[in-house]
């Protein structure tokens, strides 16, 4: 089997389990993109323009265009599959190909979340059951919901919330708001100057006066906001370096839960979707959790992520990627959003994969 006949396969089997076959333009809005997602993801994709449609990006995936259909006409509750390549640069390895195809399947679901994550991880695993792979699984909800309960500002939150896809800069925001790290000096003469625009000099480049001085007013108030809590950070450590079967990560989270509250409702979703994958036939006492897993992945995925991975090829990505994306239809919706989840599978890894076995 070639490998668009495994993408072939692979439609026809998210067909058959009710999904709605659709397209997506292979130019997609680079402003939507943009706004999303920020300069970043011109490292990632390629990017195009002309007069009339002003700049266009190579999609480098599916999920922003399928949601954007759905939030426009798509019906409740809606499942939907789609084939195709995307496309994204790959400075970093230039052996990592960058146009692959992809095969995908998403559901928006309002009524059961819960049964939603587990109705498309275990479609993925018996699409895939075949070649032995390993399932990792993390949540994203649960570490955004521990930075969100944290003792801190506000600003200092919608930060760490904002980085935390970006592990370094994470760490280093934390240890920075925990006041393990100094405040350079030349920081420190700029909030110590009675007049921030007469040392700054002229105003240069895109920002205004006001938007600099907001700047500087910002930088002074986190310079006088109390640290954050040895206890607090080490609570976020803990989550972050969980690694063992889900069962014994949820019975650590109800501990953690005791001294973060904040949490709670996260475990309780983590709670609800090990059942009901139970109940669709997935052995989730062996099923892999990592607290930190998730966090190198596009960044729209905001509660539970998984992937598959051929252990005999480290050398290879993940064979099969997800996780639930809620704030991406609240973003894409215009006022309107729906609780959604999918994931994609790379034909090509199965193709190889399947030519070993």
């Amino acid at each position: 089997m070639t490998p668009k006949a495994e993408m072939r396969r692979l439609l026809a089997f998210f067909e058959a389990n009710g999904a709605q076959v659709v397209e997506a333009d292979i130019l997609q809005s680079a402003e939507v993109l943009l706004d999303l997602y920020g300069e970043d993801i011109r490292a990632r994709a390629y990017v195009t323009s002309d007069a009339l449609r002003g700049e266009q990006m190579l999609r480098p995936d599916f999920t922003v265009p399928v949601v954007q259909m759905h939030m426009e006409h798509g019906a409740e509750p809606a499942r939907y599959t789609y084939a195709g390549e995307v496309f994204r640069r790959q400075e970093e390895d230039i052996n990592r190909p960058s146009e692959f195809m992809q095969v995908g399947y998403e559901v928006f679901e309002r009524e059961n979340p819960a049964a939603a994550d587990a109705e498309v991880f275990a479609l993925f695993k018996e699409a895939l059951a075949p070649l032995g792979l390993r399932a990792a699984t993390g949540d994203m909800g649960i570490l955004m919901a521990a930075v969100r309960g944290l003792s801190t500002t506000e600003r200092r939150k919608a930060a760490l919330l904002r980085h935390i896809w970006r592990p370094r800069r994470f760490r280093a925001l934390l240890d920075r708001f925990g006041g393990k790290v100094e405040v350079p000096a030349s920081r420190l003469a700029l909030l110590a100057a009675t007049d921030a625009m007469a040392l700054a000099g002229p105003v240069m480049g895109l920002r205004s006066e006001a938007e600099i001085n907001a700047r500087i007013e910002a930088l002074k108030d986190d310079a006088v906001a109390a640290p954050i809590s040895d206890g607090e950070a080490a609570i976020l450590d803990d989550i972050l370096n969980l690694r063992e079967k889900a069962p014994m990560v949820l019975e650590r989270l109800r501990d953690i839960a005791v001294d973060l509250p904040a949490i709670i409702s996260a475990v309780e979703a983590m709670d609800a979707r090990l059942t009901a994958m139970s109940a669709r036939g997935v052995d989730v006492d062996g099923l892999d959790f990592e607290g930190s897993y998730g966090r190198t992945t596009l960044e729209y995925y905001d509660g539970f992520v998984f992937g598959f991975y051929a252990e005999a090829r480290p050398d290879l990505p993940a064979v099969a990627s997800g996780g639930r994306y809620d704030a991406l239809t609240s973003v894409l919706g215009q006022g309107r959003s729906i609780p959604a989840v999918g994931g994609v599978i790379r034909p090509e890894l199965v193709h190889a994969l399947g030519d070993q076995s």
